[in-house]
């Protein structure tokens, strides 16, 4: 079975990494759509992805992780499928809505589904694995994108499309056929608690924590070339060498990394790292803006390396939560009111962290320098609060560890 996730994960990614390096091409020239549509339509999506991500969680948990996840790929392939056919700009904003509730809906029924079908000890390995084989798959595909653009002509544009729509309906044949996860029987009075988990204060101070520092993938994707290319004398092919670095390291070490993300005190550990490399990463890329020549694309290149290393730690710790600290009768609502929280701060994060590193000219890099150490300090702490609270069931993460595993059905 991990060698089945891993395997669709890369095949998913072979089409959204396509998709993804020629979609603004597509969305502009054969939906005929301007920029300022475009960059309206994916701000309706984020915003859909917080109003929707709680309760389509809470359909997760009601219907069963896998039956989500299949339902959540059907409805991503036919969302692309339709993508040539979108006659207006109000088209476009429906399927942008549809494709960001599949989105969260697929994320909550693979979450679960993982989490209920593997072991403890080999979850966190599983998606580190899947991990590595999506980052292939993605380097494949934008590679497949780049051809794509190379042709300049619209038949190849739409077949990009349908080779996404083909793969996402591929995924959910494969998930389908995936062995069924052991059935447990839960309270109903707990798995009907939707909107409880917002009392549990400590889940979502941990959930605000680890949002803020997912902040480390909008530095390393828009804002650090961003300051590259306006702040420092960098060649602008570096940032291709910059994107590639980081994929290459991500599948060489992703697994690695994940050693010690098997316990509340090993994720601890692994976030006080993450937060402390970018804290690190961040005066360093300051200054790439005061060097010149080979100097400024050394300096670059160490703060990719840097916050590589975030991205992989956090990455391990990010599974952890989601798997083995919600209830099990209520992980969609857990994993949903997580996203929510990531989504809203995804709204502000690329405008906040462009005025602080960019547009103050280098000294708003050690604002965000210090937001990463800050989130070092409370690691532990906020973590130590989750280990020795209880969840909406009553139990805390320990005396979950310990409870008997459930017997596969059938």
């Amino acid at each position: 079975m991990p060698r089945v996730i891993a395997f669709q994960s890369g095949m998913l990614a072979v089409g959204s990494g396509s998709f993804l390096t020629g979609s603004l091409v597509f969305f502009t020239h054969v939906l005929g759509l301007t920029p300022l549509q475009i960059g309206a339509g994916f701000s309706i999506a984020g915003l859909t992805g917080v109003a929707t991500s709680l309760p389509l969680g809470a359909l997760a948990d009601r219907i069963g992780g896998q039956r989500a996840w299949v339902i959540g790929a059907i409805g991503s392939a036919l969302t692309f499928a339709v993508y040539p056919l979108v006659p207006s700009f109000a088209g476009f904003v429906v399927l942008m809505v549809v494709a960001a509730a599949t989105d969260s809906f697929t994320t909550a029924g693979r979450t679960i589904y993982t989490a209920d079908a593997l072991p403890a000890k080999d979850r966190v390995r599983t998606m580190a694995f899947a991990r590595t084989y999506l980052n292939a798959g993605f380097t494949v595909g934008t590679g497949l994108g780049a051809l794509v653009l190379a042709f300049d002509s619209t038949a190849a544009l739409v077949a990009m499309v349908l080779l996404n729509s083909a793969m996402a309906l591929l995924n959910a044949f494969i998930v389908a056929r995936l062995p069924a996860a052991p059935v447990v029987h839960h309270d109903k009075e707990v798995s009907r608690s939707r909107l409880a988990v917002f009392k549990d204060v400590p889940y979502v101070s941990i959930a605000a924590l680890l949002a803020i520092m997912m902040f480390h993938s909008v530095i390393l994707i828009e804002i650090l070339p961003l300051w590259a290319i306006t702040h420092t004398d960098a060649p602008k092919p570096i940032l291709g060498a910059m994107l590639a670095l980081n994929t290459v390291l991500a599948i060489t070490l992703q697994v690695p990394a994940s050693r010690g993300a098997d316990s509340l005190p090993g994720t601890a550990r692994l976030l006080r790292r993450a937060a402390l490399v970018t804290a690190i990463a961040c005066p360093v890329a300051a200054l790439s803006g005061i060097t010149s020549g080979v100097w400024t694309i050394a300096v670059l290149i160490l703060a990719v390396v840097l916050i590589t290393a975030t991205e992989l730690w956090f990455s391990a710790a990010l599974w952890f939560f989601q798997t083995d600290v919600p209830p099990e009768a209520s992980r969609g609502v857990y994993i949903g009111t997580a996203q929510t929280i990531s989504s809203v701060a995804d709204i502000f994060a690329p405008i906040g962290l462009t005025l602080l590193a960019i547009q103050t000219g280098g000294w708003g890099w050690w604002v965000i320098a210090g937001i990463f150490l800050l989130c070092a300090v409370f690691a532990r702490p906020a973590v130590g609060w989750v280990a020795r609270t209880p969840r909406i069931d009553g139990l805390t993460a320990e005396q979950r560890a310990a409870a008997p595993v459930p017997e596969a059905a059938g």
